[in-house]
């Protein structure tokens, strides 16, 4: 297994890097951040995950709630 850069749409949103016997994606993107240190099987299984995150209505909120948060 070597680190391959995983794009979508021709748009490079990440990498995956071996560990241990399986891949760790980083991403690159903050579109793609929820799937960021999530590891998989292979390369395929990471564009399956992206693109049902992209197609999830729920993954537009941004991770942990920032609601109720204002600009000082």
């Amino acid at each position: 297994m070597e680190k391959q850069v995983i794009e979508i749409g021709g748009e490079a949103v990440g990498v995956v890097v071996p560990d241990h016997d399986r891949l760790k994606f980083v991403a690159v993107k903050y579109h793609v951040w929820d799937l960021d240190s999530k590891r998989f099987d292979s390369a395929d299984e990471v564009r399956a995950a992206i693109r049902k995150l992209m197609n999830d209505p729920s993954a537009a909120a941004p991770r942990g709630s920032m609601q109720g948060l204002s600009a000082a």
